[in-house]
């Protein structure tokens, strides 16, 4: 832990710890500096936004600023803010996060936007989350959809692990199984009524130019997408189908500048009503449509 003048945070007040952080977070070039050092202050200190703003006097403790500069230090060196605190908030759950899986990303909550248009509060039905991570992605949607069930594939046993320690704290586990598996492999025929994904989609040559937060402290794996970016959708789309009840449903996150070749997949693999849907910021974000249901020729 550094031990300059610069850094020592001790016998200030929350405001005082709070701007001595920004300015630290500003001089590392973190991209959120204000955000971020508000975050660090609050777990470090135990206090709400509202305290912050409310009590902004309050001294810190040499226990509490030495928390803190701790946590700023780390910061600095570009470690993400969800791996420093183990927790993201993803929808309207928070899910424990580590270097093990991905953060969930605000953009991902389309997906779950738009499979609770889809699907009533009282509906039954069930999901499949193609590399399920974290699992923010599948407990986002059963926690507001309590006849759903689901189940989560990925690879990576650790990520598997995450997914089951969240699913437990959020009180879902016995709602959601979980498999290790490559994508579909060994699943039925037409067994869900919706399939969703964040597959990899980085190209290989790109990984190197990504955030040290992404590039240093997320799994490989759950980024890089080959060549192209487009492995593993080549892989996806007929699978999709292939798993997806009849007139079932399917939301697939994209990279940018894919969401025009990823529908072209989708469409060659013979899904209908293929759509894209953009994020917050207004980019293309996730691919859907539905298998053909019976009787639709």
């Amino acid at each position: 832990m550094s031990t300059s003048p610069t850094s020592t945070l001790a016998s200030i007040t929350l405001v005082k710890a709070w701007t001595a952080a920004r300015d630290r977070l500003r001089e590392a070039q973190v991209d959120s500096p204000v955000i971020d050092a508000r975050l660090l202050v609050e777990a470090a200190v135990g206090v709400t936004r509202t305290e912050l703003i409310t009590d902004p006097y309050r001294p810190l403790s040499e226990g509490e600023a030495a928390t803190l500069d701790a946590y700023v230090e780390r910061r600095s060196r570009r470690e993400p803010v969800s791996h420093i605190l183990g927790r993201k908030g993803f929808w309207k759950i928070m899910v424990q996060v580590d270097a093990r899986v991905l953060t969930p990303r605000p953009e991902t909550e389309v997906i779950v936007d738009h499979a609770l248009r889809a699907f009533t509060e009282g509906e039954q039905f069930s999901v499949l989350d193609l590399g399920v991570g974290s699992g923010a992605l599948l407990l986002a949607i059963l926690a507001e959809r309590p006849a759903a069930r689901g189940l989560g594939v990925d690879l990576s046993e650790d990520a598997l692990a995450v997914a089951r320690e969240n699913a437990a704290n959020l009180g879902l586990a016995g709602r959601m199984a979980l498999l290790r598996g490559d994508w579909t492999a060994g699943l039925a025929d037409a067994g869900f009524e919706l399939v969703v994904a964040n597959p990899p989609y980085i190209r290989t040559e790109e990984l190197a130019t990504l955030d040290p937060e992404v590039r240093d402290h997320e799994p490989h794996l759950a980024l890089d997408g080959g060549e192209d970016g487009l492995r593993d959708y080549r892989v996806l789309a007929p699978e999709i189908l292939r798993v997806l009840r009849p007139g079932g449903l399917f939301l697939v996150e994209v990279g940018a500048d894919q969401a025009a070749e990823v529908s072209r997949l989708f469409h060659g693999a013979g899904a209908q009503a293929v759509g894209v849907l953009k994020d917050l910021c207004d980019k293309e974000r996730v691919v859907t449509g539905r298998k053909k249901a019976l009787g639709n020729l």
